[in-house]
């Protein structure tokens, strides 16, 4: 059986659930001012259980110890910080997300705008330069990341992916309020698009539908930076359900395209205080390949008709399949977890959600079956 996980880590995952709800709160009103809304305190409850949670967490052992590669930066108090990925390139964290921007000769260049961060955004920008923001770029559509982009001037110029524009335009069509929903790209593409001025270069490139569709690859190839948003979460395993992925098949694919076509050293994955590396990259790609393999195991070695018979009650269908469902993500999980418990942070919390992903792709999905049939 799958032992339930200790205090501190439902801990820390209540804090990441509440670090969520608040910033949709945040994100409703693209935080202009909320005068019921107490900003600087809600930032500085969130640094000080993160950062305690680094600390708690290792109370316990076994399947729940979160290695020591898995740490990230402390957040100061202030809320957020700042560190120099390459020439005027910069990523800003605040416990639980992170994102970067780029200082150029005209301007800058911001990409997302996560309500967590919210106006600590504009303050972290204005530690580096003076120079007003515009341009900004959307990762993708989900509002935990872009929800704040209200805090930029109107003339922004927003740069995204067509599936992207898509979504936010289909959002306003049906919102009661359209404030609530992020600014509507001003400028949209299909595969490719390249942002260059003066001497920095930032390309964005779509390669299908993978976390979501429209999430794009983007690339620093002068400072050899790749921010890829909600696939790879260095140092830990992904956000439960393979970061709740729409398409199982490009999420795996992502990786290989992150390995195959770009050149970094650094990377950039829109979460948690740990930025990460080529390396990082490819050790989640073992994860999802040992992962991969796991989950056809499982799907093999567990007979439904078996469990049916065991379970009964042949009234409620949805009740021996449910049976079968938890017997597939524990053998699942017996697979992988010993490998991977001491390695990745949250293995022991998250990896039976990454097994009914997985299993349950492989049992449905066409494409999926014809990869794990190669």
């Amino acid at each position: 059986m799958i032992t339930a996980p200790p205090r501190s880590y439902v801990l820390l995952i209540g804090i990441t659930m509440a670090v969520l709800a608040l910033s949709s709160l945040i994100a409703s009103s693209h935080l202009k001012k909320v005068s019921a809304f107490d900003e600087d305190g809600y930032v500085k409850f969130i640094v000080s259980k993160v950062n305690e949670s680094k600390t708690n967490i290792t109370e316990n052992t076994g399947t729940t110890a979160v290695p020591d590669s898995s740490k990230g930066s402390s957040i100061p108090s202030k809320g957020y910080l700042v560190e120099k990925l390459g020439d005027n390139l910069y990523s800003v964290m605040d416990g639980s997300y992170n994102t970067m921007f780029m200082v150029t000769d005209k301007g800058v260049v911001a990409i997302d705008a996560p309500p967590s961060l919210g106006q600590k955004y504009l303050k972290a920008i204005a530690e580096v330069t003076n120079k007003p923001v515009n341009y900004v770029i959307y990762s993708h559509a989900h509002i935990d990341h872009i929800g704040a982009a209200g805090i930029f001037p109107k003339n922004v110029t927003i740069i995204a992916q067509e599936e992207t524009a898509r979504e936010l335009q289909n959002a306003r069509a049906v919102a009661k309020n359209v404030t609530m929903v992020p600014p509507v790209p001003t400028i949209t593409f299909t595969k490719n698009y390249n942002l260059t001025i003066g001497n920095q270069t930032l390309k964005l490139d779509y390669y299908g539908s993978n976390h979501l569709p429209g999430n794009i690859f983007i690339y620093a190839p002068k400072q050899k930076v790749l921010m890829l948003v909600d696939i790879v979460f260095p140092g830990w395993v992904p956000f439960p359900y393979l970061a709740i992925a729409k398409n199982v098949t490009g999420f795996i694919k992502a990786h290989d395209i992150a390995l195959d076509k770009y050149d970094f050293d650094k990377f950039v994955g829109g979460h948690l205080t740990r930025l990460g590396t080529r390396n990082d990259v490819a050790v989640q790609k073992e994860f999802i390949d040992d992962l991969k393999n796991a989950a056809m195991k499982a799907n093999q070695e567990v007979i439904f008709s078996k469990i049916a018979q065991q379970v009964g009650h042949f009234d409620n269908p949805w009740f021996i399949y449910s049976k079968y469902i938890d017997a597939v993500n524990e053998k699942c999980t017996e697979l992988l977890l010993p490998k991977w418990e001491n390695r990745l942070g949250g293995a022991g919390v998250f990896i039976p959600t990454h097994c009914f992903s997985m299993s349950e792709a492989e049992r449905v999905d066409p494409t999926m079956q014809a990869l794990t049939q190669n």
